[in-house]
C-alpha cells in the first residue's frame, strides 16, 4: 500500500498561493540533454506535466478543498458565475458536466471534485494564482510547475463523459472565458509575488539554476528582475549569442524552432487519418486546417514537446518568405480517447491534439527551392493555449533562420514542423532527442 505524503512533509515541497491555493506540482520529466550542431545523444524523457507520486497530486487537492472551506465566503467571479448559469440552462452541458465527475474512478474520487459546485469553487480559486517554483524531491528528479486547471480536471478529462463535455462547443467556449480571465492576471503586476527568494520562488537560487538564468535577459539588481507580470518573465528572451544559430550561410540546414524534447516524426503523411486511434497518425488536412495539403501529403512531420522550463519563443527553421500566419481556435482540455484514463493529462494524446487544439499556423516558402513550402505549428495544451504570433510576422515578410516567430504564454507546450515529400535527406533530432532553438534536427536533399 502507497504511504500517503502528509501535509507537513507536501508542505515542504508546495508554496501555497493567492487565497492558500496549493500551486506548484512536481513531474518526472528528467532534465534536458541538449544536442549540438548535427550529433545527438538518446534522452529517456517522460512527457509528464502532473506528479509521478499520487500522492502528491491527492495533498494537492486536500489543501485545495481546506483553502475553499476557509474562504467559503469569497465572491465568485464573473466568468465563474457565468459558468454556473450555463451549466443550469443547458441541460446538455450539466450532464456532460455531472456524469464526467461520477465517473471519475473510484482510486482517484476521494481527492477530486465531488460535485459541480466543488468544482467551480476550485475554479474560482486559481484564477487569481500565479505558477510557484517546486524544488526537486521525494524522489522526482526534476522539479516542473504543474498547470492548475489541469490538476483539477485531470480525472474527468479521460471519463467517457468528459471526452465528450470537453469537446462540446459551449463548454470549451466557457473554458476559453475563463482562461482568458487568468490571462488578465498573469499579465498584471499582481501575479509577481512568485518571483521572490524564497524556497518556492522563481529567484531562488535552484530556481534559477534549473532556468538557466545566465541564458536571459533580465535585470538582477532590480525589484523582480524588472519583470511587469508572470507572463513577462515567463516569456523572457535570450542573450544575444545564447541560442546560436547552425547552417547560418547554408540553406540545407533547418533548425529546432523552439528549446524542446522531440515527441514524433511522422513519415508519409496522408491528407486523411483517424487520428483519433492509439497510434495517433496525422492528418494533414486537420492539421493544417484544410490549406496547401496537397503540397505535404507525402510528406514528413517533426513533432516537439516544450516544457515549463524550456526557453518558449518560436523561431523560424528556415530562411523565406511568410505566406500565411494565424492562430486558429480549437480545444482546451481535450485528449485522445484511445488512450483511456491518460494519468500525463495530454503528453500521450500529443499527435491527436496537433489536430483538434488552439494552435498557431504559419506558412515559410523557403529560399532555398528544394525545401519549399513549410508550415511550422506551434500547439497548445490544455491551459497553455495562448499562441501569440509575432506583430511583424505578416504576408510577404522576409525572415531569416532563427528570426522570432512569436511565443507561448503561461507553461509548456507542443509543436510541429511539416515538410512537403522527399524535402528531408535525413533528420539529426529524431525521438527523445533533446534541441535548443538554432540546432540542426534535419539537413535537406539538394
Amino acid at each position: 500500500m502507497k504511504k500517503e505524503l502528509s501535509r507537513r512533509e507536501f508542505n515542504k515541497i508546495v508554496v501555497t498561493g493567492a487565497a492558500g491555493v496549493a500551486l506548484g506540482v512536481i513531474t518526472d520529466v528528467k532534465a534536458a540533454v541538449p544536442v549540438s550542431g548535427k550529433s545527438a545523444s538518446a534522452l529517456s524523457v517522460s512527457h509528464r506535466w502532473l506528479p509521478n507520486k499520487e500522492s502528491v497530486l491527492k495533498t494537492w487537492h486536500q489543501i485545495t478543498l481546506e483553502s475553499i472551506r476557509d474562504n467559503k465566503g469569497k465572491a465568485l467571479h464573473p466568468v465563474i458565475m457565468k459558468f454556473q448559469k450555463l451549466i443550469a440552462d443547458d441541460p446538455v452541458v450539466r450532464m456532460y458536466m455531472t456524469q464526467m465527475i461520477q465517473q471519475v474512478p473510484n482510486k482517484y474520487s476521494h481527492y477530486h471534485p465531488k460535485n459541480l459546485q466543488e468544482l467551480l469553487q476550485q475554479l474560482n480559486a486559481v484564477l487569481t494564482v500565479a505558477p510557484s517554483y517546486i524544488a526537486p524531491g521525494h524522489g522526482e528528479e526534476s522539479a516542473l510547475v504543474g498547470t492548475p486547471f489541469s490538476a483539477i480536471l485531470i480525472w474527468t478529462m479521460g471519463t467517457p463523459a468528459g471526452f465528450a463535455a470537453f469537446r462540446n462547443t459551449r463548454i470549451n467556449a466557457i473554458f476559453k472565458e475563463l482562461l482568458r480571465e487568468w490571462t488578465v492576471f498573469l499579465n498584471s503586476k499582481e501575479s509577481r509575488y512568485v518571483l521572490n527568494g524564497s524556497p518556492t520562488g522563481w529567484m531562488s537560487k535552484e530556481a534559477q539554476r534549473q532556468l538557466h538564468m545566465e541564458d536571459y535577459i533580465y535585470k538582477p539588481e532590480e525589484p523582480y528582475w524588472g519583470f511587469s507580470s508572470w507572463n513577462d518573465f515567463f516569456t523572457r528572451e535570450v542573450k544575444q549569442g545564447a541560442r546560436p544559430i547552425d547552417g547560418k550561410n547554408d540553406n540545407k540546414v533547418i533548425v529546432a524552432p523552439c528549446d524542446s524534447t522531440v515527441y514524433k516524426i511522422g513519415r508519409n503523411v496522408q491528407a486523411q487519418s483517424e487520428f483519433w486511434i492509439k497510434a495517433q497518425p496525422y492528418s494533414l488536412t486537420d492539421m493544417l486546417n484544410n490549406e496547401y495539403v496537397d503540397q505535404f501529403v507525402g510528406g514528413d512531420v517533426w513533432q516537439a514537446f516544450l516544457s515549463p522550463f524550456n526557453y518558449h519563443r518560436w523561431h523560424s527553421p528556415v530562411t523565406g518568405t511568410i505566406r500565411k500566419a494565424y492562430v486558429k481556435e480549437g480545444l482546451y482540455f481535450s485528449q485522445a480517447t484511445s488512450e483511456g484514463q491518460d494519468p500525463t493529462d495530454q503528453d500521450h494524446s500529443e499527435g491527436y491534439i496537433a489536430h483538434v487544439q488552439t494552435r498557431a499556423i504559419i506558412f515559410i516558402e523557403a529560399d532555398d527551392p528544394a525545401i519549399g513550402l513549410v508550415c511550422v505549428m506551434p500547439i497548445g495544451m490544455v491551459e497553455i493555449s495562448s499562441c501569440i504570433i509575432a506583430d511583424n510576422i505578416q504576408p510577404g515578410k522576409h525572415i531569416k533562420k532563427g528570426e522570432e516567430l512569436g511565443y507561448f504564454q503561461f507553461g509548456g507546450s507542443t509543436h510541429c514542423v511539416i515538410f512537403r515529400p522527399g524535402v528531408i535527406k535525413a533528420f539529426q533530432a529524431t525521438e527523445d532527442m533533446s534541441v535548443k532553438f538554432g540546432q540542426t534536427i534535419a539537413t535537406a536533399n539538394s
